[in-house]
């Protein structure tokens, strides 16, 4: 472990960030689904957004942007589509909320989706798709974010960070989940390196004048990049549609407009697919599961990790001991406690 690092248990992560979030004014439920999110991924060891999330949650309630109280509204829209109106909440309690009825079509109907609509995204989307898989579904989610993303060959934002992740359930054994923004970079991670003075890869972002730069405050004010030049854009622009106007929420460049300078985490709307294998094989659901096993077998056998395996290995590793932690992060929430117990 680096100086730069140090540790907390679970235990006194919760307690530390339930406080702060009912401090900076969320309801307790809100309050108790934000650090169990935070929380695991800081377990996971995945720091862009583990406890350091707790800072930017505290900001938006304080800039009177989020309603840290929302009660969510599900809409049992058709026989494979959930609504839920998070009415400006953040998006965990929302999700929460539609997951047993998005489950339930898709184990009828064979496939459903779920769309939150006005909902504050800042988690990564691995814990939904966990969440989903748990339940024996293949997942697959995506959302939009602010237009901080220059499309390929261009130098002004257009897009977002776009997340999409995926998930296939593995019985007995951790489900085989990616989940990537389609930026070059994700956003959490360009604010660590800022946070940090730390440079930035090569290749991320261009600074306003559409230069190529490392400086995360250049980056800030030009744009980043999308990941793998044009087949990184337009899979962003698919995101954009399918997250956006389908279920009729912003775009990237509108929920940016949406937050008019207040520098928050993006409101917006979530899709979420799951589909039920068992309803598209029937009684061959043993056969096929091994097929795919056979896969996963080909990948590391051929050299390779699946993904996620470094964050379920980080996992195992801080299940019974006391997690990493950036003791920059640690101090700043400490100070914000402090601050809003005044």
């Amino acid at each position: 472990m680096s100086g730069d690092e140090t540790t907390i248990t679970r235990e006194a992560a919760t307690e530390l960030g339930e406080e702060v979030m009912r401090l900076a004014g969320f309801a307790p439920d809100h309050a108790r689904a934000i650090t169990a999110c935070v929380v695991r991924a800081q377990g996971d060891e995945c720091h862009s957004h583990g406890l350091y999330r707790l800072l930017s949650c505290a900001a938006l309630a304080e800039k009177g942007k989020v309603d840290p109280k929302a009660t969510p509204v599900v809409d049992d829209r058709a026989p494979a589509i959930v609504r839920v109106d998070a009415r400006r909440g953040i998006s965990l309690r929302s999700f929460e909320a539609g997951l047993p009825l998005l489950c339930e079509k898709a184990k009828t109907a064979g496939l459903a989706a779920l769309a939150i609509n006005n909902c504050y995204h800042f988690s990564a989307l691995w814990p939904e798709i966990e969440a989903i898989t748990d339940k024996g579904l293949v997942a697959l989610a995506m959302t939009v974010s602010h237009a901080w993303v220059a499309p390929a060959g261009g130098t002004r934002p257009a897009f977002g960070t776009n997340p999409i992740a995926f998930g296939w359930p593995r019985p007995g054994k951790h489900p085989f989940v990616f989940d990537f923004a389609t930026s070059a970079i994700a956003r959490g991670d360009l604010e660590l390196h800022r946070r940090s003075g730390t440079p930035l890869p090569e290749g991320v972002a261009v600074d306003a004048a559409g230069k190529p730069t490392t400086d995360p405050l250049e980056a800030i004010n030009g744009a980043m990049l999308t990941f793998g030049g044009h087949k990184g854009s337009v899979l962003s622009a698919m995101i954009e549609l399918l997250a956006g106007p389908l279920i009729g929420d912003m775009t990237s460049a509108q929920s940016l407009a949406h937050d008019d300078g207040a520098g928050v985490i993006p409101m917006h709307g979530e899709l979420i697919l799951a589909f039920d294998p068992a309803s598209f094989l029937g009684g061959t659901v043993a056969e096929s599961s091994a097929q795919a096993e056979g896969l996963f077998d080909a990948i590391t056998g051929a050299g390779a990790r699946l993904p996620s395996a470094r964050r379920y290995a980080a996992r195992r590793r801080n299940a019974d001991r006391p997690m990493p932690v950036r003791r920059a992060v640690l101090e700043d929430i400490a100070a914000l406690r402090e601050r809003l117990r005044r």
